[in-house]
């Protein structure tokens, strides 16, 4: 029962509760959820336990349920880290849910969907053009979650009319439906999928709005952010076209040409010369 004791300490002084009961120590993650340890201390006298998750509150008599080995722990610094870590991936898994589920008014109008990859990226459209994408890292102790804003840039459709137009001639007379032109159209397809991902990565523009280890500030961003989307897409403009179409810099490169790589010392001859204002 000692390491009971020191782990049911270690998790007291961060702020969360346990209790043994039969010879287990249970430690609840959420409502749903829970963290089982039995001791597995042998003979040599090496602390140690195995570590179950399984949900809370079952019957003891439920023939179904088990619970799943998850892990060893052979201290108690190894427990609490065990603990943390499922605490944040149970918060990171419900805040995804909450997401997608709509839960909180604030996101009442975003249909978030969860990336087919990445089970931890859920992204929703805004504006005309845009998506609100929330990406989550729960392998920390402490989650967070890194938002972006992601508009497709002016190009986009005309890209993808161009894609559309190589991919399916509209000039050319429809083939005889047959096994050989389903095969076709269905390459055609895929290719156009990979182009559509594509031609998104080259003309998407990004605007980051920050991670957060504070989920209900998340949603106040989030909410935020809807309001803000159709500004967003007029004032994002691609950093190629500052320089393209703002004034020319002509007279960068003068003043440039006049330190020829060389850095004024704002100590010495240089304040001589007239072009730099001494200090002090």
């Amino acid at each position: 029962m000692g390491f009971y004791v020191d782990i049911a300490e270690a998790l007291d002084a961060e702020g969360i509760e346990s209790r043994v009961n039969d010879g287990t120590l249970f430690v609840p993650v959420s409502e749903d959820l829970e963290i089982q340890f039995v001791d597995i201390t042998g003979g040599t006298g090496i602390p140690g336990a195995n570590v179950f998750l399984a949900m809370a509150d079952v019957a003891e008599d439920d023939e179904e349920f088990e619970a799943a080995l998850v892990g060893v722990v052979f201290s108690v610094e190894d427990a609490v880290a065990t603990v943390a870590r499922h605490v944040a991936t149970d918060l990171v898994v419900g805040t995804v849910r909450d997401l997608m589920d709509g839960a909180d008014p604030r996101i009442a109008d975003l249909e978030f969907i969860q990336d087919p990859v990445d089970a931890l990226t859920v992204s929703a459209e805004v504006g005309e053009s845009s998506e609100l994408v929330v990406t989550f890292d729960g392998e920390e102790d402490v989650p967070t979650a890194r938002v972006q804003f992601i508009t497709l840039g002016e190009d986009f459709e005309e890209l993808m009319d161009q894609a559309v137009g190589e991919l399916w001639d509209e000039d050319v007379d429809p083939e005889p439906v047959d096994d050989a032109s389903i095969a076709a159209d269905a390459d055609r397809q895929r290719i156009l999928e990979g182009l559509v991902r594509d031609i998104a990565d080259m003309t998407e523009e990004v605007l980051e709005l920050g991670s957060y280890t504070d989920f209900d500030r998340l949603f106040d961003v989030l909410f935020v952010a809807q309001e803000q989307a159709a500004a967003w897409e007029e004032l994002l403009v691609p950093l190629e076209e500052l320089w393209e179409d703002g004034e020319d810099l002509d007279g960068f490169d003068e003043v440039a040409g006049t330190m020829d790589g060389h850095i004024p010392d704002l100590t010495g001859p240089d304040l001589d010369d007239g072009n730099v204002d001494p200090i002090g």
